[in-house]
């Protein structure tokens, strides 16, 4: 694209913006152009801020780390070069260790992953994918692995991000600084580049 579809506003054109802005300090150290796109109709991004915030709290064995990680192979699947980028900076701003970073591309056989995480990771896939591949055996292994609440929270984060890999896309969101170097630090060996996403 050769400019986003809209421009985000100013983050200083209206005061609710503060509160937004000062919530994705705290995830990502700095707020996403997508949500100043999104501030053009302000119900929308404190919606999908709420949404974020019940999506991704830590109740338990799905950490906060996992659920990064989980959004950056769902992002990877429908390509979404933007999503990617964050989703990556935000597992390791959350406790992802490099090895397991370095390494998400080869979870089905790596040794820093459990067969629980590998059940998630290929449902992850299956469920981002269009048409969505879910299966009755990649049900069953979540079943295996994953309580009723826990499967829950993992499609929570899956449907989030395709909300934001849609969004994101479409929209041709310019990447912020940050996330670019994260995108390059972890993915550029993978083929990882802006994309469409570069201005």
């Amino acid at each position: 694209m050769k400019r986003p579809l809209i421009l985000p506003i100013d983050p200083n054109s209206k005061p609710e913006t503060k509160d937004l802005a000062d919530f994705y300090q705290e995830t990502l150290g700095f707020t996403p152009n997508s949500l100043f796109t999104m501030m053009h109709r302000p119900r929308i991004a404190f919606a999908f801020q709420e949404m974020n915030k019940a999506v991704m709290e830590n109740k338990g064995r799905i950490t906060s780390s996992l659920k990064r990680e989980l959004a950056y192979l769902s992002s990877m699947t429908t390509g979404c070069r933007y999503c990617e980028a964050h989703a990556i900076r935000a597992a390791e701003r959350y406790g992802s260790e490099q090895d397991r970073l370095n390494n998400i591309w080869d979870y089905k056989t790596y040794p820093a992953f459990t067969e629980g995480e590998r059940a998630i990771f290929d449902f992850a896939i299956a469920a981002s994918s269009v048409p969505n591949a879910v299966t009755d055996e990649i049900a069953e292994n979540m079943r295996k692995h994953w309580d009723d609440g826990e499967v829950v929270e993992v499609l929570g984060v899956i449907a989030l991000f395709g909300y934001l890999n849609r969004w994101n896309d479409s929209m041709g969101t310019q990447l912020e600084e940050p996330a670019a170097d994260d995108g390059v630090k972890f993915l550029a060996g993978k083929g990882w580049t802006r994309g469409k996403h570069a201005y």
